[in-house]
């Protein structure tokens, strides 16, 4: 891997640690301090809904730019690059309006499932999962060859 690839792909990196640690100031987000202190048997959060939504968008978005930095400059491979953006947003596209159930029904299907569909929303998980699928299909390509 070229240096100049080695530091997008830091960069990229900086900037979802950036993303993930200013979130309480970048966005807003009534259930980060719910699902933190959920053992405390706090109240359901009051928001606002387009803010909210607006603000886990605009998160999706820059976790979305960020990923792909990271994807194009691990792989350098601009068709695969595509295919992670349209897979974030085929994710993404799934999951929130099930996120958005979730809040509209005071996770009434339960907290800790909720937990986990938000982690999909608000955190780059999918990046997580692609990078390992293309390290392995960049192997079998350069297997068969």
């Amino acid at each position: 891997m070229k240096p100049l690839n080695i530091l997008f792909v830091i960069l990229g990196l900086a900037g979802l640690i950036v993303v993930r640690s200013l979130e309480d100031k970048l966005f807003f987000d009534p259930f980060l301090a719910y699902f933190k202190d959920e053992l405390k048997a706090n109240a359901f959060p009051k928001f606002d809904d387009t803010k909210l939504i607006f603000s886990y968008l605009l998160r999706f978005f820059l976790n979305l730019i960020f990923s792909t930095i990271i994807i194009q400059n691990l792989f350098r491979n601009k068709i695969w690059t595509k295919q992670a953006i349209v897979l974030m947003l085929i994710v993404f596209a799934i999951v929130f309006p099930i996120y958005l159930y979730c809040i509209y029904t005071y996770f009434e299907i339960g907290n800790l499932f909720a937990f986990y569909i938000r982690r999909f929303v608000i955190q780059p998980m999918t990046l997580l999962l692609i990078v390992p699928i293309f390290y392995y299909r960049k192997h079998l390509l350069t297997t068969s060859s």
